[in-house]
This record gives structure tokens, C-alpha cells and sequence, in this order.
């Protein structure tokens, strides 16, 4: 890959991966309610379960949503309900000291398998594979573009869980908390509309 393009696609890895969105907002409350270890697991789920998808697309699953338009709409339904669930889960986390000790955040598991009914994810996928995966480069650009991806991903969605345990120490009154999440989980719900106007 010539050096521009390399360029473009970190440029484009990154402010695809850091801006909000599911992901973003799900670690922003993970971090606040559950610390920075805990949320760890997550990170890297969403790290390396978005690669995989990546290499998914580059190996031809990006095709079956063009020739099964359906599929796509069938997969924002589904992943629509998922994202209402995520949010109530949010809306009704316990307050930070019950957390650490009772709730569980999300897993390396759950958060890979996520990115599988996250149309934004998929968004991405297929932009970065359309747009930066050279002309014959075979299987073997793909793992290296989806690997340079996961790089990339890892650090930036990192600063949402680092915001939300910085967050953790003044929002220590449950009211407060309770405020935060709500909002979190309102976020999370206007991230919605983008995915199902399309």
C-alpha cells in the first residue's frame, strides 16, 4: 500500500473509531461504572471482533448484503433491538460501588459478537475494504488492513473508557450517576436514527 494511502486508511481507521457511536458510548458508561480493568475485555472484544468482520467482508460477506439487500435490513432490526436492550441495561446499572462488587460488564465474548448486528461496524467494514483494500491484493491485504485496523481501534475507543473512569470520581452521588447513565442510555438510542433512516 502506497504511503498516502496508508496514510488516508489510519486517518480514516481513526476517526471512525474514536468518533461516538454504539461502541463509544457503551465503553464511556463501562468505564465509569465498572473502572478501567474491568472494561478491559471489552476494549479488546471490540478490537478484534470488529478486525474479524473486516476480514469477513474482504473474504465476500459484503457482497451478500448487495445481492440480499433484505439481509441488511433484517440485520438493523436486529441490530436496533439489540442496542434498546443495551440501553436499558445502561438506563438501570447500579450505582458504582454496588457495580464493582455485583454487576459485570460486558465481556471479550459479547463485545466481539456485537459487532457482528452493529450496522455501524459494518459501515466501516465495508468502507474500509471499498475504499483501501488494493486492486488483487488477495486475502492477505485483507488480514493485513483488518490487523492495522484492530491497531488503530484498540487506543482510540480506550479514550472513552478512560473518560468514563475519570468521570467515575466525581460522580459519586447516585442521582448524579443515575443522570449520566440515563443520558448515556439516550445517547445510545439517538444512535438509532442514523442506521434506521437508511
Amino acid at each position: 500500500m502506497p504511503s498516502e494511502t496508508l496514510l488516508a486508511f489510519i486517518t480514516y481507521a481513526f476517526v471512525t473509531s474514536i468518533t461516538p457511536g454504539p461502541n463509544n458510548t457503551m465503553l464511556l458508561a463501562s468505564g465509569l461504572n465498572y473502572g478501567f480493568v474491568r472494561s478491559l475485555p471489552h476494549v479488546l472484544g471490540i478490537s478484534i471482533g470488529f478486525a474479524v468482520l473486516v476480514m469477513g467482508v474482504g473474504a465476500g460477506l459484503g457482497r451478500v448484503f448487495q445481492t440480499y439487500p433484505t439481509l441488511y435490513d433484517l440485520l438493523r432490526i436486529v441490530g436496533a433491538a439489540y442496542l434498546l436492550y443495551l440501553a436499558w441495561q445502561i438506563a438501570t446499572a447500579l450505582p458504582v460501588q454496588e457495580a464493582s462488587t455485583h454487576g459485570r460488564p460486558f465481556g471479550f465474548w459479547k463485545a466481539a459478537g456485537f459487532q457482528w448486528v452493529n450496522p455501524k461496524a459494518w459501515i466501516m467494514a465495508i468502507g474500509a475494504i471499498t475504499a483501501y483494500l488494493p486492486a488483487g491484493g488477495g486475502m492477505q491485504a485483507v488480514v493485513a488492513l483488518s490487523l492495522l485496523f484492530a491497531i488503530v481501534n484498540a487506543p482510540s475507543v480506550v479514550v472513552w473508557v478512560t473518560f468514563g473512569t475519570t468521570l467515575r470520581r466525581w460522580l459519586t452521588n447516585p442521582r448524579h450517576l443515575r443522570a449520566f447513565n440515563i443520558s448515556m442510555a439516550l445517547l445510545l438510542v439517538a444512535s438509532l436514527h442514523p442506521l434506521l433512516r437508511g
